[in-house]
């Protein structure tokens, strides 16, 4: 048996994210809806804790990566000038350029991500007669399974590559090298197991941690200028192009290692919506930029001067003296970005769920105070098992940055795709204008996932299919809620029709209120035909109630609830809710009180219709989808659990639809 879906047509659009759309943590003093009152530098270092963590752990293995492939093995002075060059420039292009410049002002009633951008460009695309862009959907869709994608390789390379700061500690010798693989399971285990407590108490210590954790990459960077102060010779972009020439094939492959120093580029545009764009711009450009480019300038002079130092520039670069702590510094900054990652990852899992990308998934709140704050098992389970199971296929961090990688870029590829819909037909500007501007930004994205292709046979395959399976799954849940609403459209009776036969033979009348909830309120809801059909009976008072979900991420109070009266004995109510926001019935119900809805909780019952599918290969979608929808309905979430509705006030009534 599997229940009604309540709207199980995707919802107009999907917004994330992907998201992907912004973790949970918050900053202190604010609340995850962005409205903080901590003040503007508040908000900044919030952002520097939550946003940058990713982009910030880069250093532990980039140009470790970049030099490896180079045709000199990094030691030629074009290699090192060449990579850093290409680090530095991929920053500038990449991140600020397109996301800080240009992204960030295409937002979503303050909301960025891969999710809003793509519900934003459906509704900019929308037709006269409301339908949305097929194509934009399914972009959506591709960057939500892509995310997911990234979700289990960030916490895999980005710890293990600072525990892997081991294997050169002062006296170690290796002594505590077959530790490294089972220490870093046992901090993803133990990050994976704290997320049911909720994260707040936590991110308080983000903002700060994370600025140390810059500006000892500044610092560092800082200190070994002085190795070779030819170094600066990197910042002229020709350095990096003669690079790219004379390494002629190996050169794009190179260019996948580059990439990743600029993995996480995404989250400054997806926590938009949490800190503000004026607060993560001035982050950006304030400390995180420049602590980088320092620290990737550091470890280029090093090596200059000493070229053994490519095998493991960024722990050559610390002190004896201070490496012990530096190296307690940079896992907790790993699992830092790991946190944002995971969290990330439930917040686009509920705006995919709200938007009908996915079935009802048990979302549970964490904190009674910052909206962002939730729990997702189901998630959370699956992220470990891909995790762990990446940790130990992979062994290094050097084999996990071969599949790293492939996932950002296609997730960035889609946001200029989405880009280009609003730069074009919201912004209005011309096709000169428009295509000046994303071009070169395609091109960029082209050139990044062609080099990431290449690793493809080395690990990259696996985002890929794990995107692929999610992009199945989305699809199937999408097309088969839809057959299942058109065909329940055709077998159900219109509400007006309804009426017409209740005023011809009047049933016999139940005292109370009983609340229909329904995906189409202009149909008669299947629980409604069962109760007259079997029970023979009808309400004093009856409410066909509708949740909608808006192209918007939130939805202001005002506008939660609009009542629609159809006769003396029927009303129709539509709930509406922000992609980012979780349904609360109960909580609409009491908004209807101030519009006059008046009725007693007490007696007041709320009907659902259940349906059992039974698949039919004639029915749209091949026999193996139609299994897959089934199980995918069989393990939704219950729907009294999912819109908090009290069990006791709940009546089921079910019917058997074919597929």
């Amino acid at each position: 048996m599997a229940s009604e879906p309540i709207d199980p047509a995707p919802a107009a659009a999907p917004s994330a994210s992907a998201d992907l759309q912004p973790p949970a943590a918050a900053p202190p003093g604010q609340t995850t809806d962005g409205h903080g009152h901590g003040g503007f530098w508040a908000l900044a270092l919030g952002a520097i804790g939550v946003v940058f963590g990713d982009i910030g752990t880069s250093p532990l293995y980039a140009m470790r990566e970049a030099l490896a492939h180079s045709r000199s093995g990094g030691t030629s002075e074009l290699a090192v000038l060449g990579v850093v060059s290409l680090v530095i420039w991929a920053l500038i292009l990449v991140v600020t350029l397109k996301y800080v410049v240009l992204l960030m002002r295409a937002d979503n009633k303050g909301e960025g991500g891969t999710l809003a951008l793509m519900a934003l460009a459906r509704k900019t695309l929308a037709k006269p007669n409301g339908k949305r862009s097929a194509t934009v959907f399914f972009l959506g869709v591709i960057g939500a399974a892509l995310f997911y994608g990234d979700g289990i390789i960030t916490p895999a390379v980005s710890v293990l590559s600072a525990v892997e700061g081991l294997k050169d500690g002062p006296g170690l010798n290796g002594q505590l090298d077959h530790l490294i693989l089972p220490i870093s399971a046992g901090i993803l285990i133990a990050l994976f197991l704290v997320q049911s407590r909720g994260t707040h108490r936590v991110a308080a210590l983000f903002g700060p941690i994370t600025a140390a954790w810059f500006l000892v990459l500044g610092g560092l960077g800082i200190y070994h200028l002085a190795d070779d102060l030819s170094i600066f010779r990197a910042i002229s972009p020709h350095y990096g192009i003669l690079f790219l020439f004379q390494n002629g094939f190996l050169g794009f492959v190179i260019l996948g290692s580059v990439f990743l120093a600029v993995t996480g580029a995404e989250a400054l545009y997806s926590d938009m919506g949490h800190f503000g764009k004026a607060p993560i711009r001035a982050g950006w450009v304030g400390l995180v930029f420049p602590c980088l480019v320092l620290n990737y300038l550091g470890q280029g002079a090093l090596i200059l001067n000493n070229p053994e130092a490519r095998l493991n520039p960024f722990f050559d670069m610390i002190p004896q003296a201070v490496y012990w702590p530096i190296l307690i510094l940079a896992m907790v900054a790993t699992i830092i970005a790991s946190q944002a990652v995971i969290t990330g990852a439930f917040s686009v899992t509920q705006q995919a769920v709200q938007l009908g990308l996915l079935p009802r998934i048990d979302i549970r709140r964490t904190s009674e105070t910052q909206a962002g704050q939730i729990y997702v098992p189901q998630v959370n389970t699956m992220l470990l098992i891909g995790v762990l199971v990446l940790l130990f296929s992979f062994k290094t961090s050097s084999n996990l940055a071969a599949a790293y990688g492939i996932a950002v870029t296609g997730s960035m590829f889609i946001d200029s795709l989405l880009a280009f819909v609003i730069i074009r037909f919201l912004w209005k500007w011309s096709w000169a204008a428009t295509l000046a501007v994303l071009v070169p930004l395609l091109a960029l994205d082209l050139t990044f996932i062609s080099s990431n292709m290449l690793k493809i046979p080395q690990g990259a395959w696996m985002p890929l299919v794990f995107g692929a399976v999610l992009v199945v799954i989305m699809w199937t849940w999408t097309r088969g809620a839809q057959i299942l609403t058109e065909k329940t459209r055709r077998d159900s009776v219109p509400l007006s029709d309804l009426i017409g036969i209740l005023e011809a033979r009047a049933p016999h009348r139940a005292p109370g209120t009983a609340i229909f909830l329904t995906s189409d309120p202009d149909m008669t809801p299947v629980a409604l035909m069962h109760n007259l059909k079997h029970n023979k009976v009808l309400h004093e008072k009856n409410i066909i109630a509708t949740v909608r979900t808006a192209e918007t991420p939130r939805v202001a109070q005002v506008d939660r609830v609009k009542i629609e009266k159809v006769n003396e004995d029927f009303k129709k109510l539509i709930i509406t809710y922000g992609f980012m926001e979780s349904p609360n019935v109960p909580k609409a119900l009491a908004l209807c009180r101030k519009q006059g809805l008046k009725f007693d909780i007490m007696t007041t019952s709320v009907f659902l219709g259940r349906r059992s599918i039974v698949p039919s290969a004639h029915s749209g979608m091949p026999l193996w989808q139609d299994k897959l929808f089934i199980f995918l309905m069989k393990n939704a979430a219950n729907p009294t659990d999912f819109f908090k509705i009290p069990p006791g006030r709940v009546v089921e009534l079910g019917a058997q639809v074919t597929v």
